[in-house]
């Protein structure tokens, strides 16, 4: 059997993982929900851009 595979082994493994500070969590969570609200608004404003495009040419109702 493995070593690393049996309960001392995993608790060894678990004591040697480097959490993240709760300040880099804070930081790296915001950016990702800034990041997925600008992209958000970016695609909301590009759909009502082209739908008016098209509106002006005459496509769609």
């Amino acid at each position: 059997m493995l070593k690393w595979f049996s309960l001392s082994g995993i608790a060894k493994e678990i004591k040697r993982i480097r959490w993240p500070k709760t300040s880099d969590l804070t930081s790296s969570s915001a950016e990702v929900i800034l990041f997925c609200a600008f992209f958000g608004v970016f695609f909301v404003i590009c759909e009502f851009v082209i739908t008016f495009i098209l509106r002006i040419i005459g496509v769609g109702a």
